[in-house]
């Protein structure tokens, strides 16, 4: 990928570990194509190109991210065509945190909607500050989130990612360390020098080991993203999910 980024910054705290913030504030950091591009370029170069060993996930501004951007899906229409190459890409970036040579720790604070808690989820650790929200917020306008309802099990249990999914509601932070999603819970002005402590941590352990030790654990992170993509993909298509689209996009202007 050529050019500086757009969607996220990098900011370096010592040799060895990194801040990468998502730079869309005003738009509560909205995940669109570029940003889907962006984050699977420099999650394959943290580790590999450089002496990274631990990397921060945050957000700029009053969300960690609201999600995929409302915008996107009404470009997207329900044109089969477009939706799969679309969902493919949203899954390879979410994969490429996986990936990523080197652990990803999220530090969220205020919103993490839809595919902000989606990117939660394929953090490795995820701090949260008191503000904190998750959610899925795809049923509201006729979708589910493809990555996180085969990623949710596999991390918080099958009833947690139900609920999650199935009725739009809000976890705060505790009920997020209940249900395993969050590691460990901080006042909000306290949260990214934990979470950069948390990754000095990590950075100071023998990078080997630390690296088949992710790499072994999300092992078998890809199994049924093939059948998500397909059943996400009719969904798109359907006169429920155009119209809450619609009457979204109505009420934001």
């Amino acid at each position: 990928m050529s050019g500086p980024l757009q969607r996220f910054r990098i900011i370096e705290h010592s040799a060895h570990v990194l801040e990468l913030r998502m730079a869309r504030p005003e738009k509560l950091n909205a995940m669109d194509q570029r940003w889907f591009r962006e984050l699977t370029h420099v999650m394959g170069r943290f580790g590999v190109e450089d002496d990274v060993r631990a990397v921060v996930l945050t957000g700029e501004g009053r969300a960690f991210s609201a999600g995929g951007d409302i915008d996107m899906f009404h470009d997207l229409g329900g044109d089969a065509d477009l939706v799969r190459p679309h969902l493919r890409r949203v899954y390879e970036a979410f994969h490429s945190v996986e990936r990523c040579a080197v652990p990803v720790i999220a530090a969220v604070g205020g919103r993490a909607y839809g595919g902000g808690t989606e990117l939660a989820l394929a953090c490795d650790m995820v701090l949260a500050g008191e503000s904190a929200r998750f959610s899925f917020k795809e049923a509201n306008v006729g979708l589910q989130p493809g990555f996180g309802i085969v990623r949710g099990p596999q991390v918080i249990g099958p009833q947690w990612t139900s609920y999650l999914a199935l009725t739009g509601r809000d976890l705060d932070p505790c009920q997020a360390l209940a249900c395993g999603l969050v590691q460990e819970v901080h006042p909000d002005d306290e949260l990214l020098e934990r979470a950069l402590g948390l990754a000095g941590e990590i950075a100071a352990k023998p990078p080997l080991a630390v690296q088949v030790g992710k790499a072994f654990i999300n092992r078998h992170t890809t199994a049924g993203f093939s059948e998500s993509v397909e059943a996400t993909a009719l969904l798109f298509g359907t006169a429920q999910h155009a119209a809450a689209v619609a009457a979204f996009r109505q009420r934001a202007r």
